[in-house]
C-alpha cells in the first residue's frame, strides 16, 4: 500500500508514524549513496559533503509528497545535483564583470578520477557529458533513472549517454595520438581506463 495513501486516510498521528518509518527507510537505504554522490564531486576530499548530504534528505522530507515511490535514489541524485550547484556558487563568489557567457567548464568531480589519462580525456568532454558517464560510471545509474536524475525523456538520456561515450571515444582516441611518443604499452591500460569512464 502507498504510504501517502495511509497517509491521506489515516488520522494525523497515523500519517506521522507512515511518514517517519517512510523517511528512516530512504535514510537506511540511500543516506550512504547521497554521501558518496556529493564526496565524488567535492574538492579536497569532499570535506562539505556530510552537510549537503543532510541538506538533500532535508529536501527531501520537507518535499516527502513528491519524492517517487519506486524511484528515490534518481530522485535524491538530481537533488544532489541542485544543493551542489548552489553550493558552489556559494563557494565561489564572482563579480557580475567576470561571469562568463557558458557555464564554468571546470568539474571537480574529474580531480577525484585516479588515473591521469582518463581525468586528462575527460576534461576534454563538456559538463554535460562528463555528468552522464560519471553517473553511468561512479553511480551506477542507467535508464529510467538516468533520464530522472537529467531531467529528460529516457530516449533523450539514452541519446545522451551514446553521445557522450561517442565524443570519449573520439576524445580518448585524440589523447592516444597526441601520448604515442610516450611508449608502446599505452595500448595496454586503455581498455581499463576507458571502461572506468563508462566507455562500452
Amino acid at each position: 500500500m502507498d504510504p501517502h495513501e495511509t497517509a491521506r486516510s489515516g488520522d494525523g498521528d497515523d500519517a506521522a508514524v507512515d511518514d517517519t518509518t517512510w523517511f528512516d527507510d530512504l535514510f537506511a537505504a540511500h543516506a550512504g549513496a547521497v554521501h558518496r554522490y556529493l564526496v565524488r564531486r567535492l574538492p579536497a576530499g569532499g570535506a562539505d559533503a556530510e552537510d549537503l548530504a543532510a541538506d538533500v534528505l532535508a529536501t527531501a522530507w520537507r518535499r516527502r509528497a513528491d519524492v517517487p515511490r519506486g524511484a528515490e535514489l534518481p530522485w535524491l541524485y538530481r537533488t544532489a545535483g541542485f544543493v551542489l550547484a548552489n553550493h558552489r556558487r556559494k563557494a565561489r563568489p564572482t563579480p557580475v564583470a567576470v561571469v562568463p557567457d557558458v557555464p564554468d567548464d571546470v568539474d571537480p568531480a574529474t580531480l577525484a578520477v585516479d588515473d591521469d589519462r582518463v581525468r586528462a580525456v575527460l576534461g576534454r568532454l563538456s559538463p554535460r557529458d562528463r555528468q552522464v558517464l560519471l553517473l553511468v560510471a561512479w553511480d551506477g545509474i542507467g535508464g529510467d533513472a538516468l533520464a530522472h536524475v537529467l531531467g529528460v525523456s529516457r530516449g533523450g538520456a539514452d541519446a545522451a549517454l551514446s553521445r557522450a561515450r561517442a565524443r570519449l571515444r573520439a576524445a580518448w582516441a585524440a589523447e592516444s595520438d597526441e601520448t604515442t611518443d610516450a611508449g608502446a604499452d599505452d595500448g595496454a591500460g586503455e581498455g581499463d581506463a576507458a571502461a572506468q569512464a563508462g566507455v562500452r
